[in-house]
């Protein structure tokens, strides 16, 4: 496994690119819990539950942190101004880039991980990996890895992005995404976004358009939403994340649809099947 150079030493309070004390665990060696989702199928609602069960569930900095630092080293080698990303767009730009020289995308950074097991106790779990490139990767360098699938339909997700209201969910460069215009048909609803028409049928953007002016959502709001989802799909496909565990960790691996599973059931699951029964082995 190739190596990532080590731009930075300590990451966060006990983990780090390379071991700092005798006692420090690979974390490729350990029997980490991923969850495996893209935005809005529930990840933040079902961890925060398993956090709260006896024992927890104890979660490692989550994508978006390591997201940050692996954006940071493309900006570095490419002789970038260092400087935080928020726009969704220009992080998948910059992961894509990351991409390029990692195929394993952010699994492979995980894989090089090292902590100290005295600021970081077992069952540990991680927030999360996406597509069929990263779970392949994981699947392989991560042998003692249980993943959770989240699932839910695209139109499902774009309306949860709607409600939360996440500072984080803002996607201001529709443009960047592929493709040139909108069809006719949803330039009529006034959405508007390039690749939405080849992800959602005509009901359901009739639908998500209808939204507007509920529980004050703007045109602008649910285009960011579904340019976030768009994106996503674009980079990371659900379905074949789901099909490459089934192929590569299929005893490993639970996938819960979320649209008909409480995150209460989720995170119920999630412990007895993968962490309970993971200790029984």
């Amino acid at each position: 496994m190739e190596s990532t150079d080590h731009f930075a030493v300590e990451i966060a309070p006990g983990i780090a690119w390379q071991p700092l004390g005798d006692n420090w665990l690979a974390l490729s060696t350990l029997p980490l819990v991923i969850l495996v989702g893209v935005t809005g199928v529930g990840k933040s609602t079902t961890l925060a539950l398993l956090e709260a069960d006896k024992p927890p569930l104890c979660q490692l900095p989550d994508r978006r942190g390591l997201a940050d630092l692996l954006i940071t080293k493309v900006q570095r080698e490419a002789g970038e101004p260092i400087r935080p990303v928020t726009d969704r767009a220009e992080r998948f730009d910059y992961t894509r880039r990351y991409r390029e020289k990692n195929p394993g995308g952010l699994a492979q950074a995980l894989a090089q991980l090292w902590i100290d097991p005295d600021r970081w106790p077992q069952p540990l779990c991680f927030d999360g990996l996406r597509g069929a490139d990263e779970v392949g990767y994981a699947a392989e360098y991560l042998p003692a890895a249980r993943f959770a699938v989240l699932d839910a339909p695209d139109v499902v997700r774009v309306e949860r992005l709607l409600g939360r209201k996440d500072r984080f969910d803002r996607f201001s460069t529709p443009s960047r995404m592929e493709g040139k215009s909108a069809r006719p048909g949803t330039d009529r609803l006034g959405i508007n976004v390039p690749g939405a028409d080849a992800i959602f049928s005509p009901e359901e953007l009739a639908g998500l358009a209808a939204l507007v002016d509920e529980e004050g959502t703007t045109i602008e709001e649910l285009r960011a939403k579904i340019s976030i989802v768009v994106a996503e799909r674009q980079n990371y496909d659900p379905t074949a994340a789901i099909l490459t565990l089934s192929r590569l960790a299929v005893d490993r691996t639970i996938v819960i649809d979320t649209t008909r599973f409480s995150p209460a059931e989720a995170a119920t699951r999630i412990r007895e099947v993968l962490v309970l029964g993971n200790q029984k082995r």
